[in-house]
């Protein structure tokens, strides 16, 4: 038996988006820039594509932007604020996504936009009132306001309607990496003003290398790549159609069956959090558990013990998948900066433990019975 509990850094493809995948691959192989009925045909499955995505986060057509994940549609959005916006400074916090961080480290070196970032609590939160300090301070300035909607490892939330009427008050830009959150959350852009939004299909079920970019009619930016008309002319290339397609049934998949994997998924995350506590000595859970938190996710951490670093090890050696953090740092000698920044306990050894729809609380009994094993030996090393 493997148990996959990693899901914040993928999922698996579901069976309806890999059926309307292989069916494009098989009938609809024109190019969809070609003028003749093969190419038009795929042209027309790129923007039927698109409209499912606008409707499902409240978009207009004209504002999804496909690209190839999250990181791109990131690099987008800050890199043309700052050349194409005038923005001059951008507050963000020391937990985002690795892609968000080595952005902000680039801007600043070689555009020299100013950087500033907000205190977050051992919680992962960050507080609308420091904020509001930042913009008044820095009234006179263009300012991108740039937080993530649920934090990739600890699954922390921002309110963002709340985030977006600040943000408004002060005329300051808005983007959130919502790759977390799309497919998993109500995300209206017709009721919630931003300006940029970012989702990639493999974390709703949907292929690799394929995500989307959401861009307010209200801002005008130049093209992120050059070369031909694609994408309205903002980013060169020919389209990955196969994946566009496959993306935007997963996300229409995800949105209609929501709440009822919303309702089984927290059910595996609460029966796992309750049998780690029942089971195991001072366990304990990173994030807020008590406040808005990402349901996929449950940020265990152990206590320390001699050979806590092999724990992750030990877990896929005895056939359970799961992360230390985000699965784009893996491999680092560095510890999670999320877990520096939240100032975790060092000697603690952090897993994140992330769920889907297709996990059943089994898995869970049988993780728990793997770290029976695993645990003890650790200890005794």
């Amino acid at each position: 038996m493997r148990v996959y509990f990693d899901n914040a850094a993928t999922t698996a493809i579901s069976p309806e988006v890999i059926e309307v995948m292989t069916n494009c691959m098989q009938e609809q192989y024109g190019n969809p820039s070609s003028i003749h009925a093969d190419g038009r045909r795929v042209r027309a499955a790129i923007e039927e594509a698109r409209k499912k995505v606008a409707t499902c986060i409240g978009a207009s057509i004209g504002e999804i932007f496909f690209t190839s994940g999250g990181t791109e549609s990131n690099n987008m959005a800050l890199k043309c604020a700052v050349r194409d916006l005038g923005v001059t400074r951008i507050i963000s916090a020391p937990t985002e996504h690795h892609c968000i961080l080595h952005t902000l480290e680039a801007l600043e070196k070689y555009h020299h936009v100013k950087v500033e970032y907000l205190d977050v609590c051992n919680k992962g939160k960050t507080t609308l009132d420091q904020l509001e300090k930042l913009l008044v301070n820095g009234s006179g300035q263009t300012t991108l306001v740039s937080l993530m909607h649920a934090n990739n490892e600890i699954g922390t939330m921002i309110d963002i309607d709340k985030l977006s009427e600040l943000c408004q008050q002060h005329n300051a830009f808005l983007h959130s990496d919502t790759v977390q959150t799309v497919g998993h959350f109500p995300i209206d852009v017709d009721q919630t003003k931003i300006h940029f939004l970012s989702g990639a299909a493999h974390k709703f079920h949907g292929p690799k290398g394929v995500g989307f970019v959401y861009i307010n009619n209200d801002v005008t930016i130049k093209p992120f790549i050059d070369g031909g008309a694609q994408e309205r002319n903002m980013r060169g290339g020919t389209e990955n159609v196969y994946g566009i397609v496959g993306l935007a049934k997963a996300l229409e998949l995800a949105v209609e069956h929501m709440e009822s994997r919303r309702q089984h998924i927290e059910s595996i995350k609460n029966y796992m959090a309750e049998q780690l506590k029942s089971n195991f000595q001072d366990i304990q859970f990173n994030g807020d558990m008590d406040g808005d938190s990402l349901y996929t996710v449950l940020s265990v951490s152990f206590p320390p013990s001699p050979k806590s670093e092999m724990l992750l090890l030990s877990l896929d050696i005895s056939g359970i998948s799961a992360s230390g953090g985000s699965a784009c740092s893996s491999g680092a000698e560095t510890g999670s900066h999320v877990m520096q920044a939240i100032k975790a306990v060092p000697g603690r050894k952090t897993i994140r433990f992330s769920f889907s729809h297709y996990n059943t609380k089994e898995e869970v009994d049988f993780v728990i019975e793997k770290l029976k094993t695993v645990i003890p030996q650790l200890m005794d090393a």
